[in-house]
């Protein structure tokens, strides 16, 4: 896993970001956008180990997605921004197809969305060379200051890239639609519930590895690696920017 992760460092993203307009993506791009409300809280800055800050955590290290879809391989000791990671396809009839993406930025700013002030707290990777898709993908926490409200958001503008190998190329295809849809759907699932398990500090890592098993779209064993992962990220020192 070392060799394939170390390997990544020589691989250029497979697109042109500069050609790729995000917001108005060309015929033959797909764009996904999803909004998942997580626990509110008090209206203002947000509250120190409340709702924004946990899902902040979360998305930090990528534990919070469905490891029995995608996994995340990467060196912890490297900053987010610029990181390489290696992901693991894992639903793809069996296969383990072997990926890469790499961290272009992380962001924390204050936008107005309808007139209204909102904390946001994201990064994005964008695909490199051998990736089966071509494309960007943002992970976001939002918080409206005016209400308190929060809510995970992920939005990505992709499309299948070039592949030589005729069996995994046709099998994306065939399963790229369904299969994102799965790992959206769950993710957004666990994002909400671990979110709400940490809201009480005491204990709340060991609520949520003992929650992680039953919220994953396949069956993986409660004792997998990536159930004690994710409790560690959550006691994590959050993310500063530029590091």
């Amino acid at each position: 896993m070392r060799r394939r992760l170390a390997r990544l460092a020589d691989k250029p993203v497979n697109y042109d970001p500069a050609a790729l307009d995000l917001e108005n993506p060309p015929a033959g791009w797909r764009v996904d956008d999803r909004h998942q409300r997580l626990a509110s809280e008090a209206p203002g800055e947000p509250v120190a180990d409340g709702s924004f800050e946990l899902a902040r955590r979360l998305i930090s290290g990528y534990k919070f997605a469905d490891p029995s879809i995608v996994r995340a391989f990467y060196d912890p000791e490297l900053p987010l921004a610029g990181r390489d990671m290696l992901l693991q396809l894992r639903s793809f009839a069996r296969l383990r197809i072997y990926v890469g993406v790499r961290v272009a930025d992380i962001y924390e700013h204050d936008r107005q969305l309808d007139g209204r002030a909102v904390r946001v707290f994201g990064w994005y990777y964008r695909t490199l060379k051998g990736h089966v898709e071509m494309g960007q993908m943002n992970w976001e926490v939002q918080k409206w200051l005016d209400s308190g409200e929060v809510e995970f958001h992920v939005h990505s503008v992709s499309r299948p890239a070039p592949d030589r190998n005729l069996v995994i190329r046709l099998g994306f295809r065939l399963l790229r639609e369904h299969e994102r849809t799965l790992f959206l759907d769950s993710t957004s699932r666990r994002m909400k519930e671990f979110t709400e398990l940490g809201l009480d500090g005491d204990g709340r890592a060991e609520r949520i590895r003992d929650a992680s098993p039953e919220l994953t779209a396949h069956q993986i064993s409660a004792d997998d690696d990536t159930h004690a992962e994710l409790a560690r990220e959550v006691e994590t020192p959050e993310p500063q920017m530029g590091t």
